[in-house]
């Protein structure tokens, strides 16, 4: 597995919030987990802070783990709290807002024929 961050170890209980520091007036991400079959992103978002409309060739899963986050799915609004999954289907454009501090684990899932 080619990976340019080192991944969380295998066979460990680990707490979130020590996997990632939040950036003041930014976001942060760690990539958790990589494989030909997608990936898994830890993000820690600042109040205000967003992702800007773009698109992604697979499907992601989007999990609230703290905070609330606003996603725009194909023009769609959706609030997502903590606790919430939002699934963001392939090849539509879709952006992200964290009004309020958040965190938030991403999934990647690559279909077999584009991996």
């Amino acid at each position: 597995m080619s990976n340019k961050t080192p991944a969380i170890p295998p066979g460990e209980a680990l707490p979130i919030h020590a996997l990632i520091t939040p950036t003041e007036q930014g976001i942060a991400s760690r990539v958790l987990a990589r494989t030909a079959g997608g990936h898994v992103t830890l993000f820690a978002f600042d109040a205000g802070q967003e992702l800007s409309e773009h698109t992604a060739p697979f499907d992601a899963l989007v999990m609230v783990l703290e905070g609330t986050l606003t996603l725009t799915i194909g023009g769609t609004t959706v609030r997502a709290t903590t606790g919430t999954i939002v699934r963001m289907p392939a090849n539509v454009p879709h952006a992200v807002e964290a009004p309020e501090a958040a965190r938030m684990l991403l999934v990647m899932l690559r279909d077999g024929q584009e991996a």
